[in-house]
């Protein structure tokens, strides 16, 4: 079966990247409709997050098949790698903004946009500055580094909040869960990258598990959304 699996990974990656951009369009689409209805910020960020997901695997997945099969040119294979990588590490940081915003905003600021606002410009610097060094180097050790630690303090945080007030929202117990799940996913992507050289069979357990991950996500929203 993983035989078969290995056999046809590009045609798999390209149904994994539709699946996942799908199920992140229906996540932001519910969260921004639940966000206008409640008006928390936390709610904003969230759904941020999953707009870049969403970007970022259209890019890798999508436009890297149409690299494979011959539909692009091969000139866009780096801008393409630059900017998958870009759009998933910003994605990482406005899911620990989410969670993190009320002690970093003042209820006073009110900024016309969550997509790009004076403290959300300190994690576009931090990205851009991964990715680069990323490229400098010819590597994605940055970006691993960087979301092994930044899934960590997001557990943390989540757990923490689990603590505190998961018995009246039933949606951290979700999220709790996918933090603890991406967490373990980057580790396994950062052994697999580093120290088995990109091992096909288990890079299809990442996937499946990224795949778990995002429909955790899926589940929670609309187990809040649905009335």
């Amino acid at each position: 079966m993983s035989h078969l699996l290995i056999e046809n990974k590009e045609l798999i990656k390209i149904f994994y990247g539709l699946i996942i951009a799908v199920i992140c369009i229906f996540i932001v689409y519910r969260s921004d409709k639940l966000f206008r209805i409640s008006m928390h910020k936390g709610i904003r960020y969230f759904r941020n997050a999953f707009l870049f997901y969403g970007l970022a695997f259209i890019i890798r997945y999508l436009f890297g098949a149409m690299i494979f099969y011959n539909y692009l040119s091969q000139f866009y294979s780096p801008v393409i790698n630059i900017l998958f990588e870009f759009f998933l590490v910003m994605a990482g940081f406005f899911l620990l903004y989410s969670l993190l915003w009320k002690k970093i905003e003042t209820t006073e600021e009110n900024y016309y946009t969550s997509l790009f606002n004076s403290k959300i410009a300190i994690f576009y610097f931090m990205s851009l500055m991964i990715v680069l060094l990323d490229y400098l180097w010819g590597t994605h050790g940055f970006m691993f580094v960087s979301q092994i630690i930044l899934f960590a303090v997001i557990s943390i945080v989540s757990y923490i909040n689990y603590i505190k007030k998961g018995g009246r929202h039933r949606f951290l117990k979700f999220y709790l869960i996918a933090m603890l799940f991406s967490f373990a996913a980057w580790v396994m992507n950062f052994i697999t990258a580093v120290y088995l050289n990109w091992n096909q069979a288990l890079l299809i357990n990442v996937y499946i598990l990224n795949m778990l991950i995002f429909l955790l996500f899926l589940w929670g929203v609309v187990k809040v959304t649905k009335k």
